[in-house]
């Protein structure tokens, strides 16, 4: 299928009174026409309606090179791919990229990083015509024989090569995307995505939660409290992390997520039995207020998440693995916030939750990691299904126990009797 007619205006803005022309391709060659300056009648505008004249006449075989000019010839326009993917990026920081929806602070240092760390390197004073396949290839090549960067990471540097190389192709630069195709990558190994899928883990890693509470003395304790959060209402860690006690209201059963990264991720989380009464205990011992943080440092600021990680889940389950050892049980695999998350579609699967339920819960945009988790949980025939769902439902919990896997029933009455006080 042949490409579709593109060109570009060109404002040379170096003289005191900007000029114009067109770059486009014609006939199989392309073109660079002046077309002139203010003193002459031209704007930016006018050169933007001639660009498309233009590209008409060229679509029905009309166009000719003007004969009172010299078509110049388009090579020596052509930029570096320093000098275009350094445009390329001021454009997609300014603009808020290609799609729209802007870049985080983190989007915008990592796009630096591939460029200013990676891609300049190698391609930087070369013309992007003169940007071959086979130097593209041998780009890929270097990056794996100096060991720095996996094969996801140099994808990525190689999907961002291609993008800049996308819009050259737009301006009439150069004829085809070299970067483009999944020739141009490297085989990625499938990351591993762990979860928690036994009652027994949950209940062990939420007691250990507990014990690591009794021995802080900041804020009364809230691992235990967090955890629950991320495991049973499927919460971001960075939306948990900003969450705030005015948007869970335990009338109506339900969370206001409102930091989410997506439109979808703007939500009602509806609060399962178990993680009601969680938060029931825990706001009683905390500090209340409608603004203020559920989860937030002893100063009341929110909190990293990577401090999160390492210092209350990989605590936590350090903890839970001991007491599992002892007790000849499998012990939790490596846990991140994410598979505490995934934790959460298993549990809905297991209380009979429909996918488009669970994907309205989690915020998903697309259904391919809520129908992968449904085809998985609807497979098991071990009874782990009917024990998650007691333990979601806040009947019964998991047999390695301490005072917090007494059932709701039990543990309610004690919240409720804090708060009175």
């Amino acid at each position: 299928m042949a490409r579709p007619l593109t060109g570009a205006v060109v404002e040379d803005t170096r003289r005191p009174e900007p000029t114009f022309a067109l770059r486009f391709s014609a006939y199989g060659k392309r073109r660079y026409v002046t077309l002139g300056g203010k003193g002459e009648g031209w704007t930016r505008a006018r050169a933007d309606a001639e660009l498309q004249n233009v590209l008409a006449d060229v679509r029905r075989g009309l166009w000719e090179p003007p004969k009172s000019e010299a078509v110049v010839a388009l090579a020596r326009e052509i930029p570096t791919f320093h000098v275009f993917a350094s445009e390329w990026f001021d454009r997609q920081t300014a603009e808020g990229g290609r799609h729209g929806g802007g870049l985080s602070a983190k989007g915008v240092v990592d796009l630096e990083w591939r460029i200013a760390k990676h891609l300049l390197p190698y391609f930087a004073a070369m013309r992007l015509d003169a940007i071959t396949v086979e130097d593209v290839d041998r780009y890929r090549a270097a990056k794996v024989r100096a060991g720095n960067l996996g094969a996801t990471s140099i994808n990525k540097t190689l999907s961002t090569l291609s993008a800049i190389l996308e819009v050259a192709c737009e301006y009439g630069h150069i004829e085809r995307n070299v970067a483009q195709g999944r020739r141009r990558r490297l085989p990625a190994p499938v990351p591993s995505r762990t979860s928690l899928d036994r009652a027994d883990h949950i209940t062990a890693l939420l007691d250990a939660a507990a014990e690591l509470d009794a021995k802080a003395l900041v804020r009364h304790g809230q691992r235990r409290a967090l955890l629950s959060t991320l495991l049973f209402a499927g919460l971001r860690i960075g939306e948990a992390l900003t969450l705030r006690w005015g948007d869970v209201d335990f009338a109506r059963g339900t969370i206001q997520v409102r930091a989410a990264k997506t439109d979808a991720g703007v939500r009602t989380v509806n609060i399962v039995a178990v993680l009601r009464d969680e938060l029931d205990a825990y706001r009683a011992r905390t500090l209340y207020g409608r603004d203020v943080l559920v989860f937030g440092s002893s100063r009341g600021k929110v909190q990293s998440s990577s401090n999160v990680r390492t210092r209350v889940l990989v605590k936590a389950v350090e903890r839970a693995n001991v007491k599992l050892k002892k007790a000849g049980v499998e012990p939790i695999p490596k846990l991140t916030p994410r598979s505490l998350r995934r934790t959460f579609a298993s549990l809905l699967f297991a209380i009979d939750e429909t996918p488009p339920y669970v994907m309205a819960q989690m915020g998903h945009t697309t259904a391919n990691l809520t129908l992968a988790v449904y085809a998985r949980q609807m497979n098991r025939r071990d009874g782990e299904p009917e024990r998650l769902k007691a333990l979601v439902q806040g009947v019964e919990m998991a047999a390695i126990g301490s005072q917090g896997n007494e059932p709701a029933e039990k543990r309610a009455p004690q919240a409720n009797a804090g708060r009175e006080k």
